[in-house]
């Protein structure tokens, strides 16, 4: 296939994507989470849209003009997928696929059903594909990998993958910032940022940083919109869990109602809990959050991404800001 041919054919999956209704996406919500609690309707919506989001052609055209596929030499890559959001592997599927590749693909146990299923749709609507993907349950006979797990998983894939080209992902969080003259509209849609997926996802913020002074408890009324998160068992059980660590510890906090707030100098913070902490200066933060690169993955605020928007990377808002496109096109 040319490079047209491939961009058509993900096109129109962002098109199939885009027109399942919501009792579809309700039917694939009721076998995804027989494997993983975490998978809500709401949440493979989120996904589905944000994968169809992704894949506009003329996006995609721009997306891959940037770089020199013609004289790719095709190679077998093992891709290890993580399982903590739904389909949170598809964006490196799409960039083996595109730049002619063959995908050795290794679901998460955690995220099989939805993976499989979007995989058949890639071959329904390009069966030329066929012959470009497959999926393993173990990744031998393979020229490069991208891997993408927990800080503990990165080393055993460091190790085990040393000898060929590699992506190895590793625990990221993402956090904001509020210089204290955000709207309304702005703080509901930090809460987007907050609460999609459970606040599972390594670009949902999980530590808000605000200027000295200014008094957190403002912003709570736009976070109501998203209090039927905690009428989910497994997030409810999280959230009662540290409320009463903070009780019994005697550990200053907000509560919300469905959120903890918990000022800290960490950065990642557990589910049911958000994390803040002051600063004095826009200098100084930057300097903390420099010292702290290697674990953050997007920074939203009035001059970063925008709220609400930190969970609808575009095609070209790589993981780690790692080019994976870059890796593909110059594997030898």
């Amino acid at each position: 296939m040319n490079k047209s041919e491939k961009i058509n054919a993900f096109s129109e999956l962002g098109k199939k994507i885009a027109q399942l209704t919501d009792q579809e996406i309700e039917n694939l919500a009721n076998q995804a989470k027989q494997k993983n609690g975490w998978f809500s309707f709401e949440g493979i919506k989120n996904a589905l849209n944000g994968i169809s989001f992704m894949l506009e052609k003329e996006k995609l055209e721009k997306w891959i003009s940037k770089y020199e596929l013609a004289d790719v030499n095709p190679k077998v890559v093992g891709i290890v997928m993580a399982g903590n959001i739904p389909l949170v592997g598809f964006h490196d599927l799409l960039s083996t696929l595109i730049s002619g590749h063959f995908a050795a693909v290794k679901p998460s146990s955690e995220d099989r059903f939805l993976t499989h299923q979007v995989i058949d749709w890639i071959q329904e609507l390009e069966p030329r594909f066929k012959k470009n993907i497959e999926i393993r349950e173990r990744l031998t006979n393979i020229d490069a990998v991208i891997a993408t797990g927990s800080d503990n998983t990165a080393r055993y894939f460091e190790y085990y993958f040393k000898d060929i080209p590699s992506i190895i992902r590793k625990n990221r969080t993402s956090v904001a910032i509020l210089n204290g003259n955000e709207s309304n509209e702005e703080l509901e849609a930090l809460g987007e940022d907050i609460f999609s997926y459970f606040g599972l996802g390594c670009r949902n913020v999980s530590k808000v940083f605000t200027p000295k002074g200014y008094d957190f408890r403002d912003a709570f009324p736009s976070f109501e919109k998203y209090k039927e998160v905690a009428n989910h068992h497994k997030y409810r059980n999280n959230y009662d869990y540290y409320k009463s660590i903070y009780l019994v510890n005697q550990t200053p906090h907000l509560d919300t109602g469905h959120l903890l707030i918990n000022s800290t100098d960490e950065l990642v913070s557990p589910i049911g809990v958000l994390f803040h902490q002051e600063y004095d200066s826009i200098d100084k933060l930057q300097a903390l959050l420099d010292s702290k690169k290697e674990k953050i993955q997007c920074i939203v605020g009035q001059d970063f991404i925008p709220f609400g928007k930190a969970q609808r990377p575009e095609l070209w808002d790589y993981a780690d800001d790692v080019d994976t496109m870059r890796f593909l096109s110059e594997l030898e």
